[in-house]
């Protein structure tokens, strides 16, 4: 490969060569394993990722349900304001 501004960027031959060996390889270490070994691949994946999580403390936990249930009671007043409201429309519309 050349740096040259204004030339065409050609792979060499060994690159080539090289690529050619990655394509012709299946699965790699997964692909000799039997289902056994894949479920039990994928559960120490899970695991493993289960580790990176950050875990919220106990107070962060407790301020966080507080503000999801406030949250949900104000929506739940929301909707039904905006229902009854609906409802009275309808009775005044039709009778």
């Amino acid at each position: 490969m050349t740096d040259a501004v204004g030339s065409i960027d050609m792979p060499d031959a060994d690159d080539e060569a090289a690529e050619s060996k990655k394509k012709s390889r299946k699965g790699g270490k997964r692909g000799k394993k039997g289902p056994l070994g894949r479920l039990a691949l994928f559960y120490r994946q899970i695991v493993a990722e289960l580790r990176k999580v950050v875990w919220p403390t106990r107070s962060q936990l407790s301020t966080y349900t507080t503000v999801v249930i406030v949250f949900v009671v104000i929506m739940i007043g929301l909707v039904t304001v905006i229902d009854y409201g609906f409802q009275e429309a309808v009775k005044y519309v039709f009778g």
